[in-house]
């Protein structure tokens, strides 16, 4: 007897078909769910410079600096952090290291306009005060700065504003009136060359110490560093930076009668984790 074989065709076909759908949303109700982004970033960096500059002054006297610090930010544009340096002990009135505590808040305004607001507190744990052992003993060195600024495209314009006295300069030490209310205002240029991959920092500032014109000076910076992988780890990057003053040598001038405004050349290298 011929047996046809179309009913178990069909019969086979139709179950494949209609288990098919039913398969795959199984298992798609069995995949776990994508976990959202978090909304927090935490980083580390360290560096070794051959010289800590700070506004152009020397604070190593170019004897090499250590430098290292922990960030972290939300997706909200709040964020806070601490880094640390080894200072000469000649060039901040006995302090040998220096700790800043800042943060602030970091909101795009348009595609290339964002605004940033935060504050910057100096701490110097040794605590040596200018002028210790004098009659003409100044304040404490920690310094506390707030700040703001406007980002657009490559340019950054930002100000900060001393609401303690700088860096322990008081009427008692300086003897011309505190210094609360001394200021910097800086124009930064940061851009990607066309060439190596290689980024061109570009940098203007001006320090003004209320009640010292004396101490007032404008500083220059210009560099070249590069973002680069090493022995399959990212997140390096090294550069060049050369930078000069104005300033006064007879007012930024250390213990040991170093000159500290003067020009120099900067190498470093550093890694973010």
């Amino acid at each position: 007897m011929r047996t046809s074989i179309k009913p178990v065709l069909m019969a086979s076909l139709l179950t494949t078909v209609l288990s098919v759908p039913f398969a795959h949303a199984a298992e798609d109700a069995a995949a776990p769910a994508a976990a959202p982004a978090s909304p927090h970033t935490l980083s580390t960096n360290i560096g070794f410079f051959t010289d800590y500059t700070f506004r152009g002054i020397s604070y190593t006297r170019e004897r090499g600096a250590v430098q290292g610090g922990i960030d972290y930010s939300h997706s909200s544009g709040l964020y806070l952090g601490v880094w640390g340096t080894n200072v000469h002990n000649a060039a901040l009135y006995g302090n040998t290291v220096e700790v800043d505590v800042y943060g602030g808040y970091l909101r795009p305004l348009t595609d290339n306009l964002s605004m940033n607001v935060g504050f910057l507190q100096f701490f110097y744990p040794d605590s040596n005060h200018p002028g210790a052992g004098t009659a003409s003993k100044g304040g404490s060195p920690n310094t506390t700065e707030l700040n703001a600024a406007l980002t657009y495209k490559y340019f950054t314009l930002k100000h900060s504003y001393a609401i303690t006295n700088f860096f322990g300069i008081n009427d008692r030490f300086g003897g011309d009136g505190n210094t609360r209310g001394s200021g910097y205002t800086e124009l930064n240029f940061n851009y990607k060359l066309p060439v190596a991959d290689l980024n061109l920092a570009l940098h203007v500032g001006r320090q003004t110490v209320r009640n010292y014109s004396q101490a007032n000076y404008t500083d220059w910076l210009v560099g070249i560093n590069k973002d680069f992988s090493m022995a399959g780890t990212t997140g390096w990057n090294a550069g060049l930076n050369y930078t000069t003053t104005d300033a006064d040598d007879s007012w930024y001038v250390d213990a040991k009668g170093w000159e500290t405004g003067n020009d120099r050349v900067i190498g470093y290298i550093k890694r973010t984790f």
